[in-house]
């Protein structure tokens, strides 16, 4: 069952039945029928779709913003600027799309050679609950403005916004049948998948879940685009300007109350600069204000569900039984909602769940370094490859150190983010293929030869 259920009041507002295997055979017929004349339908067409979709969201960044936070408990600040970046995203393909999906001429002894970048098909995306919006716009817009057709499985605490986000495409102009929500359980997923009928699938979650996704897909030669879970480090070199560094280190960790792939969860930190550094990151820590989402002045909502609240409780525990000395006890808020008082540790280290797990919620992990090739070590030493943040006055350094880091993100001097510009994914258990920039668009097409003699 979908349901959307308020996690800062755990108020149960409305249930959503799952789609009947009629209803779904429905979808896919309307899916192929769509996808015969869409992309078939010129590119500038397929952009006025999209430029349009940009306009309508922007116009109810209030509306959008506030059924976020209503399904999921982002503070309502923080999701009207989720909302705002599905507008810039399609700001940036309608300017990219054409030259990217352009025949690409290539010299060689044939009268004409060219690449062309055709669509797949109907590409499945299954996505998370922590940016409902977003998370859907950097798959789907590309790939329909590509000549794709989307069906979207959301996560079953955000069915209101799937229905939302597949009634603004219509209402930019999308002919029915190009962008579809399904509320699929797992099962019919896997169905689907194996069907025939899915050219692609777009998995953004666990690792656990793209193991499962990827192992129906492989099996049934599906192309698959995974974005996984992250452990990301933040490495804060002896020379770092601390000023610059402590505001970002804290939003890193705690934007989206800490739920987020791409968060900083492992913050390591040069023994000489340690104490200070410490010290800053707790005061900063402190200041922040846990509580309704739906206020300007709340920095951190609820989670998002009851079993990650548990789930956090449960790695926050384990970390300390391990070792993990507590300098700020946080630990679940009594009453109503699913809220987590921020949590930092320190003497982190590899073997404990606070860093060989992904953290999921506001819990800072503090591990100290000596040496540069200590911290890279440290940096690589999880399963994970999402991101990694280096700060340093030094950017050469920097910049070479970024290349020994087994990440597909690697930030100098900023916070690990997604730029509809730049090409966003990770390596390892993190997952494979990439969202976003022309690599993004190309994902879900065929690369198509074509030589004349």
């Amino acid at each position: 069952m979908y349901r959307t259920l308020n996690p800062a009041t755990e108020e149960l507002i409305r249930e959503y039945p799952e789609h009947t295997p009629a209803q779904i055979d429905a979808a896919l017929a309307r899916s192929r029928e769509a996808f015969a004349a869409w992309r078939a339908t010129p590119i500038d067409q397929r952009v006025a779709v999209v430029r349009k979709l940009a306009s309508l969201v922007r116009a109810r960044l209030a509306r959008y913003g506030a059924l976020v936070t209503q399904e999921m408990g982002k503070p309502f600040s923080q999701a009207q600027v989720e909302i705002d970046k599905c507008g810039r995203g399609c700001d940036y393909y309608t300017t990219s799309a054409k030259q990217a999906l352009d025949p690409q001429t290539i010299q060689t002894e044939a009268a004409k050679s060219y690449v062309r970048y055709d669509p797949l098909g109907a590409i499945l995306g299954i996505m998370p609950w922590n940016f409902p919006f977003w998370q859907v716009f950097r798959f789907a817009v590309p790939a329909v403005l590509a000549g794709n057709v989307v069906l979207l499985k959301h996560a079953p605490n955000v069915p209101a916004c799937a229905l939302e986000i597949e009634s603004v495409f219509r209402e930019a102009g999308a002919p029915e049948g190009v962008f579809q929500s399904l509320f699929l359980i797992n099962d019919d997923a896997a169905k689907l998948i194996a069907s025939g009928e899915i050219a692609g699938v777009s998995l953004t979650g666990s690792d656990r879940a793209g193991s499962a996704v990827a192992s129906v897909a492989g099996k049934n030669l599906v192309k698959t685009v995974l974005e996984l879970g992250g452990s990301d480090p933040f490495i804060v070199f002896d020379d770092a300007d601390l000023d610059a560094t402590i505001p970002v280190a804290v939003k890193a960790r705690m934007l989206n109350t800490g739920q987020s792939c791409i968060a900083a969860k492992r913050f390591l930190v040069n023994d000489k600069i340690y104490p200070e550094f410490q010290r800053r990151l707790l005061e900063a820590v402190k200041a922040l204000k846990v509580g309704d989402p739906t206020q300007a002045d709340t920095d951190l909502g609820p989670l998002a569900r009851e079993d990650l609240l548990a789930n956090l409780v449960k790695q926050v525990g384990e970390a300390k039984k391990q070792g993990a000395k507590v300098l700020l006890e946080g630990g679940r808020r009594p009453g109503k909602g699913y809220f987590y008082e921020p949590t930092v540790l320190e003497g982190v280290a590899p073997g404990m769940v606070a860093f060989d797990q992904e953290v999921f919620g506001p819990v800072v992990s503090l591990v100290r370094f000596k040496a540069d090739d200590e911290a890279v070590a440290l940096a690589n030493q999880t399963p994970f490859g999402l991101g990694a943040s280096l700060w340093t006055r030094d950017t050469a350094k920097a910049e070479a150190i970024a290349a020994r880091i087994d990440a597909g993100n690697v930030f100098v001097n900023g916070m690990v983010k997604s730029d509809p510009r730049l090409p966003f994914g990770g390596v390892k258990r993190s997952g494979y293929g990439r969202e976003l920039s022309v690599v993004g668009i190309h994902e879900f097409t065929n690369v198509k030869t074509v030589w004349v003699g």
